[in-house]
């Protein structure tokens, strides 16, 4: 899943720097970027399940709920740094045209650590008070609750709860305001983006249950039925004549978009793990598998060979053939970047193992 993200990410960013502006009106533009969609909330969703994992070997460790807290939060720091280190390579490389303002710009690293940090305080507390044999019912409600309020709060928070007593670099982290006054959606602020790695967090607990592990096959094809129910009352409230919320941007803020990806999330979840259990996953060398395992090194370095100064291609130039020309090649460039990355012996090796997951236990 999470090679396919990076898959749908590199056509996204591809096509969009560098396809001519009379082709971005083009029905094929608008797929891709409709495309473009779900590399954001895979990468989260993705981090959600992996947090559970973690919380669950560390749990199977016996390790108090505070030990548990300080391990996964310090990971979700970790993972919060690089991505402000990585806002300030992007400032240096695109030295002389980039505003200063770029330094602060909330980016989905920057979302995916703080989400970790959140889902480590809430798992801090549903583990301090409850019992053993209640955790992880506790776990899956809270997270799946948590997920449900963000998306819930997100349209007042972008529009008559805004925080404006907040700085601009503050206030960004709740509604994507940066400096511009208004929120702006291509950006990553907690609200709505966190609510699909608590969404995560739930399925990943539910993963983990004994009745889970037992009845694999079930479970998952269960949660792909739940992904068809949540589409379906998605459309049903999005049709409905009155809305909830004064300023109703289905794109953008609204839960009922929020409802489908996550069921669309659901779906692509089951067919995964029948792909990999019964399809081509399991034929050999998988590009997707390979690219999942190096995902966060290849995001940070295809975006210079399409967005930065090192792109490939010139920019919003290209017809759609070169520019699908471009695509192949930092699909085939990344891939050969992953596959020598998980290749790689020594110390170099051992300090990007953090690379493989967004989270893992120690």
């Amino acid at each position: 899943m999470r090679g396919l993200a990076c898959l749908l990410m590199f056509q996204t960013h591809c096509y969009d720097s560098w396809l001519s502006p009379s082709l971005r009106q083009s029905k094929f533009f608008m797929y891709s970027q409709l495309g473009g969609t779900f590399p954001a909330p895979l990468f989260l969703f993705l981090a959600g399940i992996s947090f559970a994992l973690v919380t669950e070997k560390l749990r199977t460790k016996n390790l108090p709920p505070a030990q548990i807290a300080r391990a996964t939060i310090r990971r979700g720091a970790e993972i919060f740094a690089f991505g402000l280190l990585f806002r300030f390579q992007e400032y240096v490389i695109a030295w002389g045209w980039a505003p200063l303002s770029d330094l602060l710009r909330v980016d989905i690293l920057n979302t995916i650590g703080l989400s970790m940090m959140l889902m480590g305080v809430l798992c801090w507390m549903v583990l301090a008070i409850k019992r053993e044999e209640q955790a992880r019912t506790a776990l899956v409600l809270a997270s799946a609750g948590t997920a449900l309020l963000i998306s819930l709060l997100t349209p007042l928070l972008w529009t008559t709860w805004r925080p404006v007593w907040l700085p601009w670099p503050l206030q960004s982290y709740i509604d994507g305001v940066h400096n511009l006054g208004t929120p702006q959606a291509w950006l990553f602020p907690i609200f709505p983006w966190s609510a699909f790695a608590f969404a995560g967090l739930s399925a990943g607990f539910i993963l983990q249950s004994p009745g889970a592990r037992q009845r694999e096959a079930a479970t998952f094809f269960a949660m792909g039925g739940t992904g068809l129910l949540l589409i379906a009352v998605s459309r049903f409230f999005d049709a409905q004549p009155r809305q909830l919320y004064a300023v109703y941007d289905y794109w953008h803020t609204s839960p009922n978009f929020f409802l489908i990806r996550v069921g669309m999330l659901l779906l692509i979840l089951t067919a995964s793990y029948a792909w990999c259990r019964w399809g081509a996953g399991q034929w050999g060398f998988s590009p997707l598998i390979q690219l999942g395992q190096a995902s966060l090194l290849v995001y940070w370095v295809h975006i210079e060979f399409v967005y930065g100064r090192a792109s490939i291609l010139p920019k919003h130039a290209c017809s759609i053939p070169t520019a699908s020309i471009g695509l192949l090649v930092i699909f085939l460039a990344m891939l050969g970047l992953a596959f020598l990355r998980t290749r790689l012996k020594g110390h170099g090796a051992d300090a990007l193992s953090w690379f493989r997951s967004p989270v893992r236990a120690n």
